[in-house]
């Protein structure tokens, strides 16, 4: 996403397009690694001399209450973020703590058992080890 676009898909979601905020979320787009706070704060406050953790904090509530990004609780203590709204998975790897996306089909489920309940979202944690990191636990 161009910073045209991320301006102009921060104000169709009602979200005014400051430089702190744009820079946000241009690094929750490019960086898939779904960061937490203080990894968004530590890789922009050099480029953003003014830029606080509160500032962070409060651009993400902003964020997820205007539905252009999630917070991700897989573990209690820690919260990360995805600009990726769509209903996916996510799997942390226990080795190497990184945070791995994944498409499933919910209609293998049944959610129509929940009869007279609206299911508006859903989320799916896996911990285990990655690709990589089993790897390298086999030689």
């Amino acid at each position: 996403m161009t910073i045209s676009e991320i301006k102009a898909h921060l104000t169709e979601h009602g979200v005014k397009p400051s430089l702190p905020r744009i820079k946000i979320f241009d690094y929750l787009i490019k960086y898939k690694s779904h960061p937490t706070v203080d990894e968004i704060y530590n890789a922009l406050s050099s480029e953003l001399v003014t830029l606080s953790k509160t500032t962070v904090y409060n651009t993400l509530d902003l964020f997820i209450k205007n539905n252009i990004a999630i917070a991700i609780l897989i573990e209690d203590k820690e919260t990360r973020y995805d600009a990726d709204t769509s209903n996916h998975g996510h799997f942390k790897c226990t080795q190497c703590n990184k945070v791995y996306d994944f498409d499933y089909d919910l209609s293998n489920y049944q959610i129509e058992q929940l009869k007279g309940f609206k299911a508006t979202e859903y989320h799916t944690y896996i911990k285990g080890i990655c690709k990589e990191c089993y790897k390298s636990l086999k030689h």
